[in-house]
C-alpha cells in the first residue's frame, strides 16, 4: 500500500510540473504567477517524496533546488506586489 502511495504521490508531481510548463509554455499562465509558482513547488515536493523513498538522490537533489526556487520566487513576487501597493496608496495620499 504505501509503494502504492508514494507512486501515486511521484505521479501526481510529475503530471503538476508538466501541465504548469504547458500551461506557461501556451500562455495560460504567467510564469510570474503565483499559480505557477504553487504548481512548480507542490509538484517538486511530491516528486522529492517520490524520489526519496526510491533513493533516486540526484533526482531529489534537483527538485529541492526547483522548490528552493519556486518559494524565492513566489517571497520575490510578494515583496514586489507590497511596494506596487504601497506605492498606489502613496500616489492617490496626494
Amino acid at each position: 500500500m504505501t509503494k502504492f502511495l508514494i507512486d501515486a504521490v511521484g505521479w501526481l508531481g510529475a503530471g503538476l510540473l508538466l501541465v504548469a510548463y504547458a500551461f506557461v509554455s501556451f500562455r495560460r499562465l504567467r510564469a510570474d504567477s503565483f499559480w505557477y509558482q504553487s504548481m512548480n513547488g507542490i509538484g517538486s515536493l511530491f516528486l522529492v517524496v517520490n524520489t526519496f523513498y526510491y533513493r533516486a538522490f540526484p533526482s531529489t537533489f534537483v527538485n529541492v533546488v526547483w522548490i528552493t526556487i519556486a518559494i524565492a520566487a513566489a517571497v520575490r513576487m510578494k515583496d514586489q506586489g507590497a511596494n506596487v501597493h504601497k506605492a498606489a496608496s502613496e500616489s492617490t495620499v496626494d
